[in-house]
Parts: structure tokens; C-alpha cells; sequence
């Protein structure tokens, strides 16, 4: 299988601006599973491991204080809604338990009204009540970046495909912020993509 820089470019063109997407926030341990998870999905665009939920300012993963490991993920509203993000949360943790370390609980920060009424509705049909569960619910107030060495790091574990994005003239936020990268991240961790496997097969 071989990723050229081309196929790279061509597919990131094609994506839809950040500006035709939504943003939904998740805290679901590690960042780095739901990373390749969420950028699998059909309709999710790009995705970005940070930090978020607590009040430090510029928090960095060696000086964290009291934020949380969280991925952002961008998606195509269109192509996928809110409440399926949501639905994919929940089925990665138990929202009645909850670990201790702030770093990795589990946690839903909406970012819009629309966001926290889709998130009710979704708990109150499960017959989860918001302040009754352990799962954290908190409106965002901001999301910071985590660094390079944590955006798309099951990709990064493959030279032979970096190696593209290198010839592709990407630097590190390029590669966080391309969904080509979203895309081959959930394929080497082993959710699975139709448009990672053409995107492995282009010439």
C-alpha cells in the first residue's frame, strides 16, 4: 500500500473549510484512542487532541493542572449529527463511573445551546439523568491544542506514511489539522475507513 503526497493534498481540497463545520468535545480518558475513533467516522472532518475543563491557563501535558485529556472533533452536520458523536461517546465509557485524576475522567463539554438540549434529550432516553451520572456535563470555554507528539499519534507510529505528509510540505499543525491525517490515524489504529484504504491505494 503506498501514500502519495498527491493523494494527500487532493483529498485535504476537497474537505469541507473549518468554517462549514461544527466542533463537539469529549473527555474519554487517553486522548489518543478517541483521536483515531472519532476520525473514522463518516462526517467527521478533522480531529484534534487537547486539553480542556479546567482553569489553568496554557495548560501542557507535563503542567496540566486541572484540565482534562479531551479530542475536538470536526464534523460535517450535514453527513452526521451531534447526537450520533454523542451516542459514540457514551458506547466508549460508562457514565456511572468516573477515575479520579482529572487528566483522564470522562467528560461532554457543549458548546451550544443546541448542543446541551441534543445531550438531555440523548441522556433522558436512556433514562440518565445529567447531574445524576458520573460523566462530567460542562459547557466549553476553551479548547488547548495538545502538542505535536500527541495530534494523530497512532499515525505517527507509521514513518512509511509521515513520510508522505513530509513530501506533502506538512508541517505539525497541518498534519493535525488535515483530514487525510484524520482519516489514516483511525485506520492504523484499526477502526477501520473506505477512504483511507483509497487513499492508500492512490496513485
Amino acid at each position: 500500500m503506498t501514500l502519495t503526497p498527491r493523494a494527500i493534498r487532493e483529498y485535504d481540497e476537497r474537505a469541507p473549510e473549518p468554517e462549514e463545520t461544527e466542533t463537539a468535545t469529549f473527555g474519554l480518558g487517553c486522548f489518543w484512542g478517541p483521536d483515531a475513533s472519532f476520525g473514522a467516522l463518516d462526517g467527521v472532518v478533522r480531529t484534534r487532541a487537547g486539553y480542556a475543563g479546567g482553569t489553568k491557563t496554557d495548560p501542557t501535558y507535563h503542567s496540566l493542572g486541572d484540565h482534562t485529556e479531551v479530542v475536538q472533533v470536526a464534523f460535517d452536520p450535514g453527513l452526521i449529527e451531534y447526537a450520533e458523536l454523542v451516542e459514540r461517546a457514551f458506547s466508549q465509557h460508562d457514565p456511572n463511573s468516573q477515575p479520579r485524576k482529572a487528566q483522564y475522567q470522562n467528560v461532554v463539554l457543549t458548546e451550544t445551546r443546541a448542543q446541551g438540549a441534543a445531550l438531555t434529550e440523548f441522556l433522558r432516553e436512556r433514562g440518565l439523568e445529567p447531574d445524576a451520572i458520573g460523566t462530567r456535563i460542562e459547557q466549553l470555554s476553551r479548547f488547548y491544542p495538545a502538542e505535536a507528539y500527541h495530534q494523530k499519534y497512532r499515525l505517527r507510529s507509521r514513518a512509511e506514511l509521515m513520510d508522505a505528509f513530509d513530501d506533502a510540505g506538512y508541517d505539525d499543525e497541518a498534519v493535525r489539522e488535515s483530514p487525510a491525517a484524520a482519516k489514516l490515524n483511525g485506520y492504523v489504529a484499526g477502526s477501520g475507513s473506505g477512504v483511507a484504504a483509497k487513499l492508500l491505494t492512490a496513485e
